[in-house]
C-alpha cells in the first residue's frame, strides 16, 4: 500500500511540474500551480466576466482558445475583457453534440471553454479527459463537471457607479471561491470582476471601490 501511494504521489508530482498556461495574478492563489494546467478540467460559475477573464491572458500570450455553445458571449465583450480575438474561436449553437464539438476543438486548441446543454455519460466524460491528457489542452466548462482540478463560484456581488437612483454601472465587486482536491480548505479572493476597463482586479482585504451599493443575487 505505501508503495502504491509513493507511486501515485510521484505521478501527481510529475503531472503538476508541466508548465500552466498563464492566467491574470488576480486568479494565481485560486488556482493550483498558479495557472491553468495542461491537460485539465475546471468547473466554473456561468458568469461571462469569469469565463472572459480566465481567458485574456492564455490568448494574449499566444495560446488559441474555444468557446462552445455560449451564444450570447459576443466578440466585443470579449475584446474589452482583454480576449486576442485573433485567437478566439467561438462555436455558438453546437447542438446536441456539443460534447463532440468540444472534443474535436480540443485536439486543435490550448483552451476549450463550454457551457453543456444536456447530460454527458461517464463513458463521454473519460473519453473527453483522455483526450485532454493526450493534447495538453484545458477544459473549462460552466457547471458542474467531475474530477476537476478545481471549481470556481461567484458569490456576493456588489456593483459601483450607481448613485441615488442614477449614474452608470462602472465596476462589479465579487468574491471567487475555489475548491481543489489538491487543497485542504477553500479559498477565496475578493476583486473587480470586470473593473471600469473591463479589466480584472484583485482587492486588498478592507480596500473597496468607491460609492458601492448593497448586494444583489444576480451574478452574471
Amino acid at each position: 500500500m505505501h508503495r502504491l501511494r509513493a507511486q501515485i504521489e510521484r505521478v501527481q508530482g510529475r503531472s503538476m511540474e508541466v508548465p500552466p498556461l498563464p492566467t491574470h495574478p488576480a486568479f494565481a492563489s485560486l488556482l493550483p500551480g498558479g495557472g491553468l494546467r495542461p491537460g485539465a478540467a475546471y468547473s466554473i460559475a456561468s458568469s461571462s466576466s469569469l469565463l472572459l477573464a480566465l481567458l485574456s491572458q492564455p490568448s494574449q500570450t499566444g495560446s488559441w482558445c474555444g468557446v462552445v455553445g455560449m451564444p450570447e458571449l459576443g466578440a466585443e465583450a470579449a475584446e474589452h475583457a482583454g480576449v486576442d480575438l485573433e485567437r478566439l474561436v467561438m462555436i455558438p449553437e453546437p447542438g446536441p453534440r456539443w460534447l463532440a464539438v468540444a472534443s474535436t476543438v480540443a485536439e486543435v486548441l490550448s483552451v476549450v471553454a463550454v457551457r453543456p446543454s444536456s447530460r454527458a455519460t461517464d463513458k463521454d466524460i473519460s473519453r473527453l479527459a483522455a483526450r485532454l491528457r493526450d493534447r495538453g489542452a484545458v477544459l473549462l466548462v460552466q457547471g458542474p463537471w467531475p474530477q476537476v482540478e478545481a471549481s470556481l463560484e461567484l458569490s456576493e456581488p456588489r456593483w459601483s457607479g450607481l448613485g441615488q437612483g442614477h449614474g452608470y454601472v462602472s465596476a462589479r465587486e465579487v468574491t471567487v471561491t475555489a475548491r481543489s482536491r489538491r487543497w485542504p480548505t477553500t479559498r477565496r479572493q475578493r476583486m473587480l470582476l470586470p473593473g471600469a476597463d473591463g479589466q480584472v482586479i484583485a482587492l486588498q482585504p478592507g480596500l473597496r471601490p468607491h460609492e458601492t451599493i448593497a448586494p444583489i443575487r444576480a451574478v452574471g
